[in-house]
């Protein structure tokens, strides 16, 4: 597969988004984190997410505008439980990302490596 000279569009037409930023979170399940990229992956620590229990992250974003749809999931996952990961909320400047523990009795007990990419859009 091939590129364009800037990389955003590969010959298949397809949009390829370059610069992903990796970060780790720090502290606990909730402690917010910071990438300021169209696309990243978030480690975070190892967790303790309760069986059908839910974690949100607040992650700061300085690419993101309102309008923008966030697209997340789950790249690895070594923990128990079974886990989700959505978006709750976009605003100017950040987004909240909502994992979801859909396992009736197994809580978490590692990490979770999770990808998310920004689609801009307009109101």
């Amino acid at each position: 597969m091939s590129y364009n000279q800037i990389g955003h569009r590969n010959s298949d037409s397809v949009e390829v988004v370059a610069g992903q930023v990796a970060v780790t979170q720090i502290t606990s399940i909730t402690t917010g984190v910071t990438v300021d990229a169209y696309s990243g992956v978030i480690t975070t620590v190892s967790q303790t997410v309760a069986a059908a229990g839910e974690a949100d992250i607040v992650v700061t974003n300085s690419k993101v505008a309102a309008t923008d749809v966030i697209v997340a999931c789950i790249k690895t996952h070594t923990s128990a439980g079974s886990f989700i990961a959505a978006v709750s909320a976009v605003a100017a400047g950040s987004f909240t990302l909502r994992l979801t523990n859909l396992h009736a009795s197994a809580a978490g007990d590692n990490v979770l490596v999770i990808n998310f990419l920004v689609l801009k859009a307009t109101a």
